[in-house]
């Protein structure tokens, strides 16, 4: 009997030594049904589609045209696939999507002149439909992540950061499409012949310009 009541008064201190965490650091829910921000997720989507991609951010640069970007602004989604092996919580993963868009949208225009057409015409419009859902956007508490998300953040805010990435104006943003189907696929109605961007299948597939 003493034996059962020291054991749970060891459970009872361990417990209320957990509630404390568990109360600080809820486990998070990924976004679904939001219709405001659903809203806001189709406007750009709508905004992103293959067609303008490729007018706007690859005949209107020169041919092999890149930006260097840090590693981690090149979010795909073989890296969702991968952070989600590792049992990430997924509204974790779209707080990286928000960010790395937001990141992806401004490197452009940083090397956009004033007149040139992609900038008018585009990405001026896009950076403005982004803007929107990032002032809807309630971020997870920072010390809630988990030392690999921590690690993306901390990189993505370092002002010196060494490790960089050539990548082209239109894979920036083909990335911020493909996985914005794949962390938010609750706003975005599929049928049977559409993508589904959360298949490994997909992103093994031959680049294109597809979706």
């Amino acid at each position: 009997m003493v034996r059962f009541e020291a054991w749970l008064l060891k459970g009872l201190l361990g417990l209320m030594w957990a509630l404390p965490i568990w109360m600080c650091c809820p486990s998070p829910s990924p976004v679904s049904k939001n219709l405001p921000l659903c809203t806001s997720l189709q406007t750009l989507k709508d905004q992103l589609n293959s067609s303008l991609r490729r007018r706007y951010l690859k005949h209107n640069f020169p041919i092999n045209y890149t930006i260097h970007v840090r590693y981690e602004e090149v979010f795909r989604l073989k890296n969702i696939s991968k952070l989600k092996n590792e049992s990430e919580n997924e509204k974790h993963l779209q707080d990286v999507w928000v960010d790395v868009t937001g990141r992806a949208i401004q490197r452009i225009l940083d090397v956009l002149p004033e007149r040139h057409p992609t900038r008018h015409k585009y990405l001026a419009k896009l950076d403005s439909l982004f803007k929107v859902i990032q002032n809807m956007w309630m971020k997870t508490d920072e010390s809630c992540y988990t030392e690999t998300i921590a690690k993306i953040f901390e990189n993505l805010g370092m002002e010196e950061y060494e490790e960089r990435k050539s990548v082209t104006p239109k894979s920036l943003l083909d990335n911020c499409y493909r996985t914005m189907h794949c962390l938010f696929k609750d706003c975005f109605l599929r049928n049977s012949s559409q993508d589904d961007y959360c298949d490994t299948q997909h992103w093994r597939k031959v680049k294109g310009t597809q979706g």
